[in-house]
């Protein structure tokens, strides 16, 4: 196995990695209000957190941008908790002629933007896999190509799960991103408060 091919194994068992469910969850709740028939919608709300993360991944490994872990360990559940949010407020088109949906100003460069925080998180993972190693464009390069494979395997288990309960099943489009958002909305939270920085900010640390 090339070296290439070493990483892009390592970033596509990272990022479908259960035991650091955090990433998963956030690519849940961008994609919580859509289905198959949305996969255009998706690919352009994806490919913008792909942006934000390849971004910090590539300036942080390499050594531009240097951010406190234990910050990132927290930032991440607030992106995922700050999106399932948002899913409340989902503005569902009704009929043929509806207008398009109401949120694309905000979801796209808010994905965009919690794709830069999550790509700090990647980096943490990638440099302590690296060590001291001189040439890092191969590792970051297949690293970088494992995640997106990963996530748009995660992607599309989503939206076909998605299509099967709204479309063939019949429930509302309405309780489905109702329910899904609020089991997101109740993970994150409980990674945030369990977070050992969140708590030491807010004095639990000191009370438990």
């Amino acid at each position: 196995m090339s070296e290439f091919q070493a990483y892009l194994q390592l970033g596509f068992n990272h990022i479908t990695d259960s035991n650091g469910y955090d990433h998963i969850l956030f690519i849940m709740a961008i994609c919580s209000v859509y289905t198959l028939i949305d996969w255009k919608k998706v690919i352009v709300l994806v490919t913008a957190f792909t942006a934000g993360h390849s971004i910090t991944l590539a300036l942080s490994t390499l050594g531009y941008v240097a951010v406190d872990p234990d910050w990132i360990e927290l930032l991440i559940p607030i992106t995922i908790l700050i999106t399932a949010f948002l899913n409340f407020f989902y503005k569902i088109p009704k009929g043929p002629y509806a207008p398009r949906e109401k949120q694309p100003a905000l979801r796209y460069p808010l994905a965009l933007g919690f794709g830069l925080i999550h790509g700090l998180g990647f980096s943490n993972y990638l440099r302590a896999l690296l060590g001291k190693e001189a040439d890092i464009f191969n590792p970051l390069l297949g690293f970088n190509v494992g995640l997106e494979l990963g996530q748009l395997i995660i992607v599309f288990i989503i939206l076909v799960i998605a299509f099967v309960i709204i479309e063939l099943m019949k429930v509302p489009k309405p309780s489905w991103i109702q329910i899904l958002s609020g089991i997101i909305f109740g993970m994150a939270l409980s990674l945030i408060l369990n977070n050992e920085l969140f708590r030491t900010l807010t004095g639990m640390a000191t009370d438990s």
